[in-house]
């Protein structure tokens, strides 16, 4: 199975000027926890999750729509194509301890979005096949991945 098979392509990015309040905004309208940020390009450049936005208004000592998304954004993003393997894709989320991956072309434009979600809806999805292409135990193994506490220096 391909991250294609699974994957949304009707994503809701934002920009690296967009405030947390507009960001917020967007989540609440489409029921989703992340937004890809992209640049004047299409291309991914970072991912705002609900909890980034939380997290930002709670330190930075100012409301929400005077925080811009560029100055919570880490920069750092994982992302996957969509002819890669779901298990892949799978792997990576685990590694990186992520639960979306943008989807991207090769140079890096967006092009669809994969949740945990979307894998969980198609898991065991292969009725009558002695072999599902992506089992439970396939989506388990990854959320396990994911939600293993990191350890932190110095506490």
């Amino acid at each position: 199975m391909k991250v294609k098979d699974v994957m949304a392509t009707v994503v809701h990015p934002c920009r690296p000027h967009t405030n947390l309040a507009e960001a917020a905004e967007v989540m609440w309208t489409h029921d989703c926890g992340a937004l890809p940020v992209l640049d004047n390009e299409g291309k991914v450049i970072g991912m705002l999750t609900d909890r980034d936005i939380c997290m930002a208004v709670a330190t930075k000592g100012r409301i929400a729509a005077h925080i811009t998304v560029w100055e919570t954004i880490t920069g750092n993003v994982y992302a996957c194509h969509a002819d890669d393997d779901i298990k892949e894709a799978l792997k990576v989320m685990g590694t990186q301890k992520v639960r979306r991956l943008p989807v991207v072309d090769d140079a890096g434009r967006l092009r669809g979005f994969l949740s945990m979600n979307d894998v969980v809806l198609h898991a065991d999805g292969a009725k009558g096949k002695m072999m599902p292409e992506l089992s439970c135990d396939d989506v388990v193994h990854t959320l396990k991945a994911i939600c293993e506490h990191r350890v932190l220096v110095g506490l």
